[in-house]
């Protein structure tokens, strides 16, 4: 027998993903381009309709409010999204409503000083204003450590082998909103994962035109099929006599967004009244701003790797944050109900479609505004039952945490020191925050139930975060446990010469600022 070859079993190491057509600076026709924009709004709308859906009726919201507030959300989604592509890292990143905040958000819900109010609305917009309040204030944190600089010289302290478990846990913690709510509909959602899969793949080197079609717009076209099949279902009675709660995720036309949204409404600053202060409030979104912090930062070192450009320099991620941290002011200022961070599903679509361009991404943005604006066109499209949704999100969570998972590629994994931290800090990552969520669910309150609510409110965003967790672990382990001489065994070679902007000649091509801002930005 003839003896192997390493080269034969091995595959070299890759700065960037192969088999993209398209990068983050190179771009589709404009009608392409304008279809896939198109595509990336409707993923949107998942988390843009389930959060108020979630949090406006605790709040005392009626279906005119939660339409108001879905069409905000959306609006500062899109705003958002384009600055954190012109000014922010430049990645084909969308920066949408965040679950980070429901915690801190549900704490203040329940505030002693708002449950008692008795009409209804009063109590939403005080509600509103409180939720305002702590993000406006909270938003500090990401704003001065990004624009300050302290998150990248933070980010120093990363690499290969630390990144690896937080990449990966951006994509694997969403476990919970994947097939566990495909099986609240099963009849609805188990076809849409399947055809979505068989499109996507199987079928994805079919042709029209030279264009490959269903590869491109699988998303597009099994959510559409899948729409008239559950409107065909509500509209034949079939689920007249169910439960509540399946009439809930099945039906097409249960969420009262149509008939209650306006034809035309522009969200303003402020639109829901003055903001009120409350410096506990404000303490215990601080942790839920880290959190989103944190993702944020897994999700931009996989959309790097989705759009085939390098990782973001040092300088270049702290940028992004700080930009954010705008984003979650404006979150504050308009009253989206919940804080902003980077859409891990809008990531894995860059992957699923092999497209990773930044114009895509704004021309969705462009959409976002413009939808939130007409609100019976955006109220129609927002009818998509969740379940849908729930059914692609099982293979787009899945392609963020592929993404993570390439990057051991860059390290030793005969190492057993790499292999201890790896395991040990995805398992913490996936066994603490399942901890808090069972904990929470039994006693209708988290482990951390003290007197001081910011400090429970803490605690409990905290270590209910995957990537958080992970991070935490994966980064003390990283620097603590036997660091010294391995730099080879954790990817160091590989990784520092994208910790400036100047180590790579490439990073001036993806992350350059426009209009020649750069003159009065100069990167580091």
């Amino acid at each position: 027998m003839a003896e192997i070859k390493p080269e034969e079993i091995t595959h070299p190491p890759m700065d960037q993903l192969q088999g993209f057509e398209y990068c983050i600076d190179s771009n589709p026709a404009w009608g392409e381009a304008i279809v896939l924009g198109f595509q990336h709004y409707i993923l949107a709308l998942g988390t843009a309709v389930m959060i108020p859906t979630l949090l406006v009726p605790l709040m005392g919201g009626s279906d005119d409010d939660k339409v108001r507030v879905v069409q905000t959300l959306l609006f500062v989604t899109g705003v958002n999204t384009l600055l954190q592509t012109l000014f922010g890292t430049r990645l084909p990143t969308v920066v949408g409503g965040s679950y980070a905040f429901v915690v801190p958000i549900i704490s203040i819900i329940h505030d002693s000083s708002l449950t008692p109010i008795v009409d209804d609305h009063e109590r939403f917009l005080q509600t509103m204003r409180a939720i305002q309040g702590a993000l406006i204030v909270s938003s500090s944190i990401q704003i001065i450590l990004g624009y300050s600089q302290l998150w990248g010289i933070f980010s120093r302290f990363f690499s290969p082998l630390g990144m690896v478990p937080v990449v990966s846990l951006v994509g694997f913690g969403l476990f919970d909103r994947g097939f566990p709510v495909v099986g609240r509909c099963a009849e609805i959602g188990v076809p849409m994962l399947i055809l979505f899969i068989a499109s996507s793949q199987y079928l994805k080197h079919l042709h029209v035109r030279r264009l490959p079609v269903l590869e491109r717009f699988s998303l597009l076209i099994t959510i559409t099929i899948a729409w008239v099949y559950a409107h065909l279902l509500t509209v034949g009675g079939a689920y007249k006599y169910r439960p509540e709660h399946t009439q809930f995720n099945c039906r097409t036309d249960r969420a009262n967004l149509i008939s209650s949204a306006p034809w035309i409404k522009i969200p303003y600053p402020l639109q829901w009244g003055a903001p009120t202060f409350d410096a506990g409030h404000s303490f215990g979104m601080m942790a839920a701003v880290f959190v989103s912090l944190t993702e944020s930062t897994g999700a931009y070192k996989a959309a790097a790797r989705l759009a085939s450009a390098t990782p973001p320099p040092a300088h270049v991620l702290s940028r992004g944050i700080g930009w954010q941290g705008i984003g979650i002011l404006l979150d504050g200022l308009f009253g989206s109900v919940t804080g902003s961070t980077v859409s891990v599903e809008n990531v894995g679509l860059l992957g699923s479609t092999r497209v990773g361009s930044r114009r895509v991404i704004q021309i969705s943005a462009g959409f976002m505004i413009f939808f939130s604006i007409l609100g019976k066109f955006g109220a129609l499209f927002a009818s998509i039952p969740f379940t849908i949704f729930a059914a692609v999100y099982c293979v787009l969570f899945g392609v963020v945490a592929a993404v993570g998972l390439s990057l051991l590629q860059f390290t030793n994994m005969n190492s057993m020191r790499n292999l201890f931290i790896i395991g040990v800090s995805i398992f913490l990552g996936l066994s603490v925050p399942q901890y808090f969520f069972r904990y929470s669910m039994s006693a209708q309150h988290g482990p951390a139930h003290t007197k001081a609510s910011w400090f429970n409110d803490y605690m409990n965003t905290i270590f209910s975060s995957p990537p958080t967790v992970a991070l935490i672990v994966a980064v003390f382990l990283d620097n603590t446990l036997d660091f010294k001489d391995t730099g080879k065994d954790r990817g160091m070679p590989w990784w520092a010469r994208f910790r400036t902007f100047n180590g790579d000649s490439r990073n001036e091509e993806f992350y350059t600022l426009p209009f020649n801002l750069d003159r009065f930005f100069p990167p580091s």
